[in-house]
């Protein structure tokens, strides 16, 4: 991973000429990462490459964040033009490595960012597009025009939208708030030695229902999370906010609506992308689904997936298509 031909100039004309530039990681986009490092400093650059990105968002959100007291990393440089941006380096460790490494304190570890979840849920939205029932739509439709078509399986279209019109209604009554969309373990730092919470990936935000990042955060498609915990974490949740029964029911909405919705796009990875890593997540994901589904509120959904999808075809897409 070689770092962008600008790179030297950009950290050239920011004070961070002949810094050093080390891989850092790439993600499911075209986004890019490097460390920088200059004696006895670093920083980290982002190279969100247009036309495929746009990085303005993620400088956008992170100056939000940061004026409303949550933890982005500082923007040090940035040409959005050029796809670059100098971020604030928040180290190495992620709550997902704290969290494997340490099983039996699971709870203990999730707890600050359900805490955070709840700061954030008191804070009028940002200046963001709505997440409502016609995106929502959208997004979950990505199950039936990726995955149905990877394993041949012949669908009700018009019986998939029906379904979850039926539903999405009821994750839209909510005041909304500043939803950030990727808010999982793998995109939580444990910055400095007091270890505090530092945010990452959230340039997709939108104004959305509170329940949103909080199945994002316990339904996470990278690891699983204990359904104990799940259930501890949003009984802390609700202790918080005085959330009741319709935010429960609100929580399994989205939450298979992002299960369906992430098993499509991991499936468009491997297929159009060629990135064999994401359809061996599925079922991992299906689990979470099928909890969803087996709530009341979802049984326009629950319906059309036992019409539609045969249960042994639900799973590894990579396996189950060969």
């Amino acid at each position: 991973m070689s770092p962008p031909e600008a790179a030297a100039g950009f950290l050239s004309a920011n004070g961070w000429g002949g810094a050093d530039i080390a891989p850092l990681a790439g993600d499911a986009s075209f986004r890019r990462y490097f460390r920088v490092t200059q004696v006895s400093r670093a920083a980290v650059l982002m190279d969100a490459p247009p036309p495929h990105e746009d990085p303005q968002p993620f400088i956008d959100v992170a100056h939000w964040l940061s004026a409303n007291g949550f933890p982005a990393p500082a923007i040090h440089a940035a040409d959005a033009a050029a796809g670059l941006v100098l971020l604030e380096d928040f180290g190495d460790a992620r709550l997902r490595e704290a969290i494997d490494a340490d099983p039996a304190a699971e709870a203990d570890h999730y707890a600050p960012a359900i805490d955070l979840l709840v700061e954030l849920g008191r804070k009028p939205a940002g200046p963001w597009a709505p997440y409502d029932a016609t995106v929502m739509l959208r997004e979950a439709a990505l199950f039936v025009d990726w995955y149905c078509p990877a394993l041949g399986i012949a669908v009700d279209r018009e019986g998939w939208d029906a379904a979850w019109r039926a539903v999405l209604d009821l994750a839209a009554t909510a005041t909304p708030v500043t939803v950030l969309r990727d808010y999982h373990a793998e995109n939580l730092m444990l910055v400095g030695p007091d270890r505090r919470l530092g945010l990452l990936d959230f340039q997709d935000a939108l104004a959305g229902h509170p329940a949103y990042d909080l199945v994002s955060l316990l339904q996470d498609a990278r690891r699983t999370v204990d359904p104990a915990v799940e259930a501890a974490m949003i009984e802390r949740y609700q202790a918080a906010t005085g959330a009741e029964e319709a935010f429960l029911a609100a929580y399994h909405v989205l939450g298979a609506q992002r299960n369906a919705k992430i098993i499509g796009i991991f499936t468009r990875l491997w297929k159009r992308d060629g990135k064999l890593r994401y359809p061996t997540l599925c079922p991992r994901v299906w689990t979470y689904l099928a909890r969803d589904l087996a709530q009341p509120v979802l049984a326009p959904v629950a319906e059309w997936f036992d019409a539609n999808v045969p249960p042994g075809l639900r799973g590894d897409p990579h396996l189950l298509g060969a």
